[in-house]
């Protein structure tokens, strides 16, 4: 008899997440294991480029399912995954559901899978910003609050979930399977159109993204900070794949410059292309920091906190703060060749999936 998983994504960066456990499972499938899965897409947000060559990029399936749950508020929006997720599970029961990262969609998919009786994973468990301003701090608290399995990325994760009473064995250290992903597309990033217009050398220009409320929703906020970064990068161009959520605001403050770059969203093998060959990252985005570390790229997040302190001890990140004042220290030791190299983040080694379905397939053993 099969055991299956439905597994849960809800937003483009999730199916980074959850693309190698799709693999994991079908290489032990091959191997005689009787697994299988569900892929089920909530629809949370919605997103052009995840056209059939998002899934070919990845290479996997395209979802079994979309719920279709994009916009609303955010009460609006778990209220539509709930109901929909009751009935995609009650018409298609499951043995585990597993969801990951910390969207909306994470937290009320793992509460509809326990009002079922239905056992959850959480993959990116216990990771803590510890700043309840941030809808996804909700998210992980909630989803951690009524989970079975925990798959961790790091040691902190660990003490985190260990601190607020989850037992030992619920918990599993396992690495970080958005490093998977990078790891095995390494060779398959393309080179954006961006690029070659601009005729940008390796080394010589700086990515920007910034999407978060604390750094966008303030016009004069978001105006500071740009023109700090712009006065402080001496002649580098500055290459900004601007978020939907931030292109509102920008076109209201028509600010332009130059050497700054306004352009559309990147699929993953492109913006990741132009990260891997760019001086710097500068961001407010936790994924980034990650994929920056390991690509040995130099980081500045320009948050007050973060949920990855990993990537500032071990991988190529500095915490700047939100205070527009605070880059420019940071970009004088970029320019003066001071910046920390990564020094490898333990099992952020490319098999965190393979760790996952092992720890799954030795559960339903017991």
């Amino acid at each position: 008899m099969n055991y299956t998983i439905t597994i849960v994504a809800g937003a483009r960066p999730n199916f980074m997440k959850i693309a190698p456990i799709i693999h994991a499972i079908e290489e032990v499938k091959e191997n005689g294991q009787n697994l299988d899965y569900r892929l089920v897409h909530t629809g949370q947000h919605y997103d052009k480029n995840m056209s059939d060559s998002f899934f070919e990029q990845l290479d996997i399936p395209k979802p079994h399912i979309n719920l279709e749950c994009s916009g609303g508020s955010h009460a609006e929006q778990t209220a539509a995954i709930l109901i929909n997720f009751e009935k995609e599970l009650m018409a298609n029961p499951t043995d585990l559901v597993l969801v990951v990262g910390d969207v909306t969609s994470t937290m009320a998919c793992a509460l509809v899978a326990q009002k079922l009786h239905t056992k959850v994973a959480h993959v990116e468990a216990g990771i803590r910003s510890h700043d309840w301003s941030m809808p996804e701090e909700i998210n992980r608290l909630v989803t951690d609050s009524i989970t079975n399995y925990f798959f961790t990325t790091s040691g902190l994760a660990n003490s985190n979930l260990l601190k607020e009473g989850i037992k030992e064995d619920q918990i599993f250290y396992v690495g970080n399977t958005m490093i998977d992903t990078l790891l095995k597309q390494k060779p398959n990033f393309i080179e954006p159109e961006i690029s070659r217009r601009l005729e940008l050398k390796p080394k010589e220009y700086i990515v920007m993204t910034l999407h978060r409320p604390a750094n966008v929703d303030e016009e004069s906020q978001l105006k500071a900070m740009i023109n700090e970064i712009v006065n402080h990068t001496r002649e580098l161009p500055l290459v900004f794949p601007v978020h939907p959520r931030t292109a509102k605001i920008l076109e209201r403050l028509n600010i332009s410059h130059p050497r700054l770059h306004f352009i559309a969203p990147l699929s993953y093998l492109e913006f990741n292309h132009l990260v891997e060959n760019a001086k710097a990252v500068i961001t407010d985005s936790g994924g980034i920091t990650e994929e920056a570390s390991v690509m040995n790229v130099p980081c500045m997040t320009l948050r007050d906190n973060t949920e990855r302190p990993e990537t500032i001890t071990l991988g190529t990140n500095e915490l700047v703060s939100t205070n527009p004042k605070a880059i420019k220290p940071y970009l004088d030791k970029l320019f003066e060749g001071k910046w920390k190299a990564y020094q490898t983040i333990p099992l952020w080694d490319g098999k965190t999936a393979q760790r996952i379905i092992s720890h799954i397939l030795d559960l339903t053993i017991k």
